[in-house]
């Protein structure tokens, strides 16, 4: 004789009620660290005053904290002529997103001046970026 009792057990549901548990998670997500305004101001000073002294992108990475930095035109070998910070940026979450007038040389010898928004992240790492949307 076989039982074909489907109703479920006690063990069965303590496992149901187990995966539903870890589906639904005990915390939103990872939090991450708030942005140090003031040190990300001079992580972006840092990085700009690099590009302006000719130097490499990747120069400021050999630096103890390293500083990565991601900016197409200075990769294409656009020279910083001045920079200028507009304003003490706006921080969120992890990031601060600072508004810039730069002065660029390009390749081709043409300047420009341009209104750029960089965000700078503290956490875990120094990080540069120009916003590009």
């Amino acid at each position: 004789m076989m039982l074909t009792d489907r109703s479920p057990t006690l063990p069965r549901l303590f496992c149901l009620l187990g995966l539903l548990v870890l589906a639904t998670g005990c915390s939103s997500g990872p939090v991450h660290a708030p942005v140090d305004a003031a040190k990300a101001r001079e992580t972006l000073r840092a990085a700009l005053d690099s590009w302006r002294k000719g130097d490499p992108i990747d120069a400021l990475q050999r630096g103890s904290p390293p500083i990565y930095v991601i900016d197409v035109e200075w990769q294409a070998g656009a020279k910083l002529v001045e920079y200028q910070l507009a304003g003490s940026g706006d921080e969120k979450d992890a990031h601060l997103f600072c508004p810039v007038q730069l002065t660029v040389r390009s390749p081709d010898g043409r300047t420009n001046k341009r209104d750029v928004t960089y965000v700078i992240s503290t956490a875990p790492n120094l990080t540069v970026s120009r916003k590009v949307f």
